[in-house]
Parts: C-alpha cells; sequence; structure tokens
C-alpha cells in the first residue's frame, strides 16, 4: 500500500527541531521513512536526484515535503517557487513547518503553492498531536493517489498548536 511506503523529506537547519520531529513522529506512530535534507538548495538537489541523492532506492521522491521557511542558501519560499514550477511535482504534496505565525508568511507560502501551513509547537505534547494530524491527513491523500481518484490539490488552514 502506497501510504506506508511514502517517503517524508525534511527541509530542516535546526537540529533541535529535526531531534524533536523525530521522537514526535515516533510517539506518533508516522513509521514512513524521513529523510532529511538541511537548506533550500538541498531539497532541490535530492527532488532532482542530483550528487549524492542520485539513488532512488536511497533517496526515494518523496509523497511529502514538510519544509521550513528560514533555511540558508534558499529559503523555503524560494524552494516552494522553484518546486511549483517543475511540472514533475505539481503532485508532491507541500506542508510548510515554521515557526513564523505571521499572515503575510502564511499568505505567502499559500500564494506559492503550499497545500498547508503548520506552526512548529512549543511542547513536544502538542508536537506529537500535530504529526498524529498530519499523518491522518497524508494517509487520506496517498490512499487517494493509490486508488487512482482525480483529485485537486488538498489544502488545510493554518494550524498553530
Amino acid at each position: 500500500m502506497v501510504a506506508r511506503e511514502t517517503s517524508i523529506l525534511l527541509a530542516e537547519d535546526n537540529e533541535n527541531d529535526i531531534v524533536m520531529l523525530r521522537r514526535a513522529a515516533r510517539n506518533a506512530r508516522f513509521t514512513n521513512p524521513i529523510s532529511i535534507v538541511n537548506d533550500g538548495e538541498e531539497v532541490i538537489a535530492y527532488l532532482q536526484g542530483d550528487g549524492k541523492y542520485a539513488d532512488r532506492r536511497h533517496c526515494p521522491l518523496p509523497g511529502l515535503l514538510l519544509l521550513d521557511l528560514k533555511m540558508p542558501r534558499k529559503n523555503g519560499f524560494e524552494v516552494l517557487q522553484w518546486l511549483r514550477e517543475q511540472p514533475q511535482f505539481t503532485d508532491l504534496q507541500v506542508v510548510v513547518l515554521s515557526s513564523s505565525d505571521e499572515i503575510r508568511d502564511i499568505n505567502r507560502a499559500y500564494e506559492l503553492g503550499a497545500n498547508s501551513f503548520l506552526v512548529k509547537p512549543m511542547f513536544f505534547s502538542e508536537f506529537v498531536g500535530m504529526l498524529e494530524a498530519l499523518h491522518g491527513y497524508c494517509l487520506r491523500v496517498w490512499q487517494q493517489e493509490d486508488s487512482s481518484l482525480a483529485r485537486a490539490p488538498v489544502r488545510a488552514a493554518a494550524v498553530g498548536i
């Protein structure tokens, strides 16, 4: 089944957030493989299969991109703009996962093609709850894809937990 095998690409440069997300994912029973890149240029290289990301057995194309906005080299907005200009990635679900709750950031992320915008929680238990909800969202999207239903881009409201 696609939902269990679909990989996730996490674009995050903060090591504490990476550790928190991995721990919360385990607690939320989020069993999909998670690959991590630390800046916007690495996101693009990973998705294009460039350099060290060429082996798709070890670096599979993700079904979900968790994208931080404030990253070095290329920020999340630049990645979103590039991504939505690439026809091969029109169906890639992109969830912005940011510490920003500013409405201008939220609006810009949606204008550039984000499917959802989530504000990073401050407490671990809230992080687990957010990932449980995200897991349910992903399972629904991936099951739709797996059953070959025609689908429009899925959008969710900005969530601050």
